[in-house]
């Protein structure tokens, strides 16, 4: 009886070790594509949670690449100009082509109230901006979550540290690993 146990516990350690591995591979593979590539669509999509995200989404904006740019996941209070003080520097930008959604805490929750919002605003496609460590969790994410034909273009940023940490990489494979048995 114990024997079977341990070969229980052992079996369920090696297969989530090699989940573990095998979004670590995909994290890696990742690459930036906001100073690579040129991304133009209907709406664009940022992800809270790390710096200069909104920002590239703004110039995607004000570009004319997408004609409405929905910022996910932000705080309940936050008005515009807290989140983007920057708004002045960039001209005529109208305020009603900027949707805050609210209510999602997570990558799994951007994905839900997003689509909500897609469909609404009747975007044929979109401009997923998240950083380039996030990336392949969101993308993942939202192909589950959005109609399975729904074009999603990727523009991942890098902020800071080209080369993140052996931490940052292992916190993010453990995220996917988990979001890979969960969501997608």
């Amino acid at each position: 009886m114990r024997l079977t146990t341990i070969s229980v516990i052992a079996f369920f350690l090696i297969i989530a070790a090699a989940l573990f591995f095998s979004e670590l591979t995909k994290i890696k593979r990742e690459l930036p594509t906001a100073w690579t590539q040129d991304h133009a669509a209907d709406c664009g999509i940022v992800l809270t949670g790390g710096p200069s995200r909104v920002r590239e989404g703004f110039d995607l904006l004000a570009q004319g690449n997408i004609k409405k740019l929905i910022i996910s996941g932000v705080h309940p209070k936050a008005k515009l100009r807290e989140i983007f003080p920057e708004w002045p520097f960039y001209g005529e930008l109208n305020e009603n082509d900027v949707i805050l959604e609210r209510r999602s805490g997570t990558t799994y929750g951007n994905a839900q109230q997003t689509l909500v919002l897609v469909e609404a605003l009747h975007c044929r496609d979109v401009v997923l901006i998240t950083s380039w460590l996030h990336m392949h969790r969101a993308r993942a994410t939202f192909q589950s979550i959005f109609p399975k034909d729904f074009p999603i273009q990727t523009r991942a940023i890098v902020f800071g540290d080209l080369d993140p940490s052996l931490w940052e990489i292992g916190i993010e494979a453990l995220k996917a690993t988990f979001y890979s048995i969960w969501a997608y």
